[in-house]
């Protein structure tokens, strides 16, 4: 617990993520989500399109690879979705 005693910077923190241009990712990934909820069907009327509960929007071409929303997105498990990339998908190395 980093902020124990003092409360936490979010303005700092909002300046870093734009520095690192992690910000325009986080918007390009919401723009995502809204248009899937939009257009897609919501029988239970909770907000959410229905084939988007409980699953993530991935993109085709990943952001961190320049891509975008003109590249196309799909609708993945979370498990699938966040190990793409990252320190799950490669195996380990023994020795």
């Amino acid at each position: 617990m980093p902020y124990k005693n003092k409360p936490r910077p979010y303005k700092k923190e909002y300046k870093q993520q734009k520095e690192r241009e992690e910000h325009s990712d986080r918007m390009e990934r919401q723009r995502a989500r809204r248009k899937m909820d939009k257009t897609g069907k919501d029988a239970n009327k909770n907000g959410k399109a229905d084939k988007r509960e409980g699953k993530d929007i991935a993109h085709k071409k990943a952001l961190s690879k320049g891509g975008s929303n003109k590249n196309g997105v799909t609708v993945q498990s979370r498990k699938k979705n966040r190990a793409a990339g990252g320190a799950m998908s490669s195996p380990k190395k023994k020795g």
